[in-house]
């Protein structure tokens, strides 16, 4: 136990946090923390052990809420924080689904399957949150919403808790706000009173779980390892045993590989074709892709080793995200005309634009011009305009009929594990940080689950299907020799960004 802090409360309650990152939780001073990682790291006892020392220090004026997206998942953390406070004599009130402990303190339990349902708590008062499997909740508005419910007239020390594992709608998110600054760094946000002025910091941090910091439940089921061994890939194994947010369960685009898909910046050969696909958004973010079309087999450079993107292969050579900086899948809110002209003003002089596709609905006309006409009309000097015309929308195949999806799975899959379809510079950061994460829609497994920032996606998805590419039939492999003197041979080139 760190420095005794709560050693009074453990002597009391008989209960004691696991050596390692669930004493740091239940320890931690942080006004926002997350706790999570791998399955079965003791984050749900973590979670109800922390309400126990907050119990024993704030008494009767303490007041929990207990949140999860689903009430099937409720339903079995209820059952275990009855199982370890009900011995201490709190009493489980199922009409008010609320613990009421011996102290006069209260933790009630909720689900919020809808977003909006985060506005029936204004106007409570409590001094913990509690957010159990953040990565459920597909955009972090409810979570944030609830932060306004922590408050005390009592002067007790209010805070948010968060457990959850790497995958799920909200992935990216989640690992924008609390994985990606690093483990145990306190980040602070600041903000101003508007009445003194003051300027006032809210910190959160980040506690990674891991399943071998939970020997308990190793010790009373051997075989958990094993039996998760076999439930998927090495590289879902490792999410799970290790928490790795960068291998998610569950994605959508599984065939997704760095190593394979993420090139390095080079030059791009004039005479490939060349073209844009585009995304709208205002509120959300909108997504405009260029793109070039290799006219020849050529040997490109990954961070892994060395790839071929054969003839017809499309490479992202540049992308142009509207997100508001720091705040995953919240828009930019640019009119039309904006983006129109910032889509010039990133177009190189002498760079030629073979054709634009674009969302279908930008066509959409309500007593005025469509988004796509006052795209069209904006001219900016030297350059040409954003013409567009509308791209195949069909997401999933079905008889008869392509479907964007397939056609994205298919060139990720390419013609041999080193001969992909399609790939991205590494520069578009915003493509490479969203689409690996998405997730299946649960109602609808062959669809990815719209909730989740899908705008990237939706933008590639538009440009593979200008483009359709069915797998040839198989031929004879090259000799390495036949790649001598070739001209789109890239590996001495000076890499530098289009």
């Amino acid at each position: 136990m760190a420095d005794g802090v709560h050693a009074g409360a453990i002597r009391k309650l008989a209960w004691a946090p696991q050596p390692g990152p669930q004493t740091a939780y239940v320890n931690c001073p942080v006004f926002e923390v997350c706790y999570g990682g791998a399955r079965g790291g003791g984050k749900t006892s973590g979670s109800l052990g922390e309400w126990l020392l907050h119990d024993y220090e704030a008494g009767q004026y303490a007041r929990g809420l207990f949140i999860r997206r689903k009430l099937t998942d409720l339903e079995d953390t209820i059952e275990e924080a009855r199982n370890l406070y009900e011995p201490l004599g709190a009493r489980w009130q199922e009409q008010k689904s609320q613990f009421r402990f011996p102290s006069g303190s209260i933790l009630r339990f909720r689900y919020l399957e809808r977003d909006k349902d985060a506005d029936n708590y204004q106007g409570h008062q409590y001094t913990r949150v509690y957010v159990e499997e953040l990565t459920q909740f597909a955009s972090d508005k409810p979570v944030m919403k609830l932060k306004g419910t922590l408050r005390s007239p009592h002067g007790i020390r209010c805070g948010m808790r968060a457990t959850c594992n790497p995958g799920g709608p909200g992935h990216t998110w989640v690992k924008a706000r609390y994985i990606d600054p690093g483990a145990y760094k306190i980040v602070h946000e600041e903000f101003t009173n508007p009445f003194t002025n003051e300027v006032q910091k809210l910190g959160r941090v980040f506690i990674p779980a891991r399943l071998s910091d939970n020997p308990l439940l190793l010790e009373a089921d051997p075989l958990y390892v094993a039996k998760l061994q076999q439930t998927g890939s090495a590289e879902l194994v490792k999410a799970w045993l290790m928490g790795d947010w960068n291998i998610v369960e569950g994605a959508f685009f599984d065939g997704w590989k760095p190593e394979r898909h993420q090139i390095r910046p080079v030059k791009i050969p004039s005479h490939w074709l060349r073209f844009t696909s585009f995304d709208f958004g205002s509120a959300k973010p909108f997504s405009v892709g260029w793109w070039a079309v290799a006219s020849d087999d050529t040997r490109l450079l990954t961070n892994g080793g060395k790839i071929t993107l054969p003839r017809g292969g499309l490479v992202r050579y540049r992308e142009w995200y509207g997100m508001q900086p720091g705040q995953p899948n919240v828009g930019l809110k640019l009119t039309a005309e904006s983006i129109a002209r910032g889509i010039l003003e990133r177009e190189q002089s002498g760079e030629t634009i073979g054709y634009r596709v674009a969302d279908p609905s930008i066509w959409a006309e309500s007593g005025g011009p469509s988004i796509a006409q006052r795209m069209a009309a904006v001219t900016v000097e030297g350059k040409g305009k954003v013409v567009q015309k509308r791209a195949d929308n069909k997401r999933v195949a079905d008889l008869g009929s392509i479907g964007g999806w397939d056609q994205m799975r298919a060139r990720l899959e390419g013609e041999a594990p080193d001969r992909p379809m399609l790939v991205t510079f590494e520069t578009c950061r915003d493509s490479i940080r969203t689409i690996p994460t998405l997730q299946h829609d649960p109602n609808r497994a062959e669809d990815l689950d719209s909730n989740a920032e899908d705008h990237a996606a939706d933008d590639w998805r538009y440009g593979c299907m200008s483009r359709p590419w069915i797998m040839p039939a198989p031929s004879a492999p090259k000799r390495k020799d036949d790649w001598a003197g070739n001209e789109n041979d890239f590996d001495d080139v000076d890499w530098k960004a289009a």
